[in-house]
């Protein structure tokens, strides 16, 4: 598993961490049932606090990507809430769509930009 941190931005780190892990699973470079590296060797691996690791896993684990097993740490497991993700989807999506139309926008370019990003996880699942 290959995380990439970026310390010069904005967002937070446990953030990005949660961010990559579940790109991660979504691109297929992490399955269902993998156990992910516990919470020291992360901190260690990629320089960061272990706190912060532990924050991330946390956060996954109430998303419903991981489960904490006392023996294993934290194994992917997906809770296959469709209902709840898709609102999930859009309160997050009412933010970004926002800053878009902001930004001015179309319609048109975001759904060529959704369709683009859509279809990179359509492609990892075919493999």
């Amino acid at each position: 598993m290959i995380i990439k941190i970026d310390f010069q931005s904005d967002e937070a780190l446990y953030v990005q961490l949660r961010n990559q892990i579940i790109m991660g699973i979504a691109n297929a470079s992490i399955q269902e049932g993998d156990v992910l590296p516990s919470v020291r060797q992360l901190a260690e691996d990629i320089g960061i606090n272990m706190h912060t690791v532990n924050k991330a896993y946390t956060v996954l684990r109430q998303e419903g990507f991981v489960t904490i097993d006392r023996r294993k740490g934290a194994v992917v497991s997906l809770d296959v809430d469709k209902l709840k993700a898709l609102e999930e989807m859009r309160r997050n999506l009412r933010v970004v769509l926002a800053k878009g139309c902001c930004k001015h926008i179309t319609c048109k370019e975001v759904h060529q930009l959704v369709d683009e990003i859509f279809s990179e996880y359509e492609k990892q699942e075919k493999v």
